[in-house]
């Protein structure tokens, strides 16, 4: 459904004057296909006459809109919970849950968790088709600089690497950034994610890191040497949309959020990948596109003690 243009939070705030208007946005968003029963699934729905609460005539279990969804068991009024998804989505660096709690009167860690919840629902749920046309791949690192490290804990031998995460990308010019932390930055792991990713036929873009060498033979490369001063060959031959996405995420990471730990980066990482790809469309078109995703629970103990993509 569409809905109106929203700019600003004053915007925001007249589509959605009252709690009951953000219910029944998410209902028609949710139920588009009809009424369905959360916990059997049957369409055999009754509703009560408050417009917040509805029964299964089958199981007879009671339930709201919310159940089944990441807002499921919140406290938050769904007005908050839209609120922070036009933020998250609007602001090309997202926010930090020290700044939404501020603006939502609520308490940091609560707005952490409602933050992780959105970029639970923002994760990429499986890719519909590989990368094709020209596929720009580059890896970059996330963590603190050598240079501010205390100088007995400096590495200059490993190259500034140690404690830092590795993060590999694939950018589709003119489509889609995936981008996801990687355990090592060895041939077999690199060319194992293009493999799965990009379809074959597909000319890459690399620069001259000895780990795309193995691609050669596999896929038409063109490559840069960035060691020798060199970012631009044959007009077309470049990597420099993939280190401008890279660059937008370290602002997100060091200016807004100033730490995140690898435990987590993979959400922070798919929250970035989610505005990137969705960039032409209006605020309102990524609001609704968001609540058309938000299907399934993520608990507090899953996130906190539960196992990340990168540890399975």
């Amino acid at each position: 459904m569409t809905m109106r243009a929203i700019t600003s939070l004053y915007d925001f705030f007249e589509v959605f004057p009252d709690e009951q208007a953000a219910i029944d946005h998410l209902r028609a968003i949710r139920w588009k296909d009809g009424a369905f029963c959360p916990y059997c699934n049957s369409k055999r729905v009754m509703h009560f006459s408050d417009k917040k609460t509805h029964k299964c005539h089958d199981c007879r279990q009671r339930f709201s809109i919310k159940v089944g969804t990441i807002f499921a068991d919140t406290k938050l009024p769904l007005r908050k919970w839209f609120a922070t998804i036009w933020l998250i989505t609007s602001h090309k660096k997202g926010i930090a849950s020290t700044q939404l709690a501020k603006d939502l009167k609520i308490t940091q860690k609560s707005a952490w968790f409602v933050l992780h919840r959105l970029r639970h629902a923002a994760r990429t749920k499986s890719f519909n088709r590989p990368l094709e046309g020209t596929v720009e791949l580059d890896e970059t690192l996330i963590g603190g600089k050598e240079s501010n490290k205390h100088k007995k804990k400096r590495n200059k031998l490993a190259g500034g690497r140690v404690g830092k995460t590795v993060v590999f990308g694939m950018l589709e010019r003119g489509g889609e950034l995936r981008a996801k932390s990687i355990s090592n930055l060895q041939t077999r792991m690199v060319r194992g994610r293009v493999l799965d990713n990009v379809k074959k036929g597909a000319r890459l873009m690399t620069d001259d890191a000895p780990v795309y060498k193995s691609l050669h033979g596999m896929y038409p490369v063109g490559s840069v040497n960035h060691s020798a001063g060199e970012y631009v060959k044959d007009i077309n031959c470049h990597i420099n949309t993939l280190e401008g996405a890279w660059s937008l995420f370290k602002r997100q990471v060091y200016g807004i959020h100033h730490h995140v730990s690898a435990k987590h980066l993979d959400a922070y990482l798919g929250e970035m990948c989610y505005r990137y790809n969705r960039r032409a469309m209006g605020e309102g078109d990524r609001v609704n596109d968001l609540l058309g995703r938000v299907e399934g629970r993520l608990t507090y103990k899953v996130l906190t003690h539960g196992k990340t993509a990168n540890q399975v």
